[in-house]
């Protein structure tokens, strides 16, 4: 797939000969001067024969008008592409007041960067569930020909593009909870968004345009599971919440044992030593308040 739209881009970037602006003014304005102070002078020298002068001064103001068509400006980060009856001549790059000869075409396309922010699109992830999923993409124009000449409408086909990649990225990682410890879109952005550059850098080449950073500007479950996914890491919150806590009862548990032993303050048999762990641990890993018991008897009575 890859060769077939390298293929495609038939067309080259190439420079356009063309001529300082400023001068061609200069020498225009001279121009003109000249044929003015030619015809007056040869209006007084041809008495009676006017109308050769006239006619020639008809024939120099339809050059001069000509000659002044093929005057064009150009902005810092703005290009024209210069062509001969649809044939391509160049592209010329250079800011100011620019010159080229009337009978050549001049498509200006612009070479900034561009922020692209893609619609937010409903697809499923690599285990289908339906996500949100949306895209920032930081683009630009690098080669002027393939742009222009290469495609139909170069931003309309970025804009295609951007979300054709975005549903093949989505498709290729779990929203979260992976098997295996693969990346997930919510929890490895970084990988997820080199990818979806790279993806889509591959599918817009044939265009002529670079993509200089691509971003996750949305991401969320669906609204039809939103709810029971939220539920799921709820539960998945608590229960990592138990876990650090039933470890701690057991480690403090285990300390005041071994210092009850250490300082022979009381001496317990296997019994004792159960039931004071039970109380301990529901004590500590219990959600409510402890409520004491007076114990007015033994263990045993």
């Amino acid at each position: 797939m890859a060769a077939q739209r390298a293929s495609l881009a038939r067309t080259q970037e190439r420079e356009a000969g063309t001529m300082d602006g400023g001068l061609m003014l200069l020498a225009l304005l001279g121009l003109v001067g000249f044929i003015i102070w030619w015809v007056t002078t040869a209006m007084s020298a041809l008495a009676g024969e006017e109308g050769w002068a006239i006619a020639t001064l008809i024939a120099a103001v339809l050059g001069v008008s000509l000659i002044a068509c093929g005057f064009y400006s150009l902005q810092p980060n703005e290009g024209a592409a210069i062509t001969l009856f649809g044939n391509y001549k160049g592209t010329d790059k250079k800011p100011g007041l620019r010159w080229v000869w009337f009978w050549y075409g001049r498509k200006k396309i612009s070479l900034r960067v561009r922020n692209l922010t893609s619609q937010t699109l409903k697809v499923n992830d690599k285990r289908g569930n339906p996500i949100e999923i949306g895209a920032v993409v930081v683009w630009r124009v690098a080669d002027t020909a393939q742009a222009l000449f290469d495609v139909d409408a170069y931003e309309t086909f970025v804009n295609i593009q951007v979300e054709t990649a975005l549903r093949e990225i989505a498709s290729h990682f779990a929203y979260d909870h992976a098997e295996h410890e693969e990346p997930t879109l919510r929890a490895d952005g970084e990988k997820v968004s080199e990818l979806l550059r790279a993806k889509l850098q591959e599918r817009i080449v044939v265009s002529g345009v670079e993509i200089d950073e691509a971003k996750l500007s949305h991401l969320a479950y669906a609204p039809e599971i939103a709810g029971a996914m939220l539920r799921r890491q709820q539960a998945e919150a608590v229960l990592a919440a138990r876990k650090t806590i039933v470890a701690g009862a057991v480690s403090m548990v285990e300390s005041a044992l071994n210092q009850l032993s250490e300082r022979s303050i009381v001496t317990l048999d296997d019994d004792r030593r159960a039931t004071m762990v039970s109380n301990l641990l529901v004590v500590l890993c219990g959600d409510r308040d402890a409520q004491p018991v007076l114990n007015t008897g033994t263990l045993y009575q």
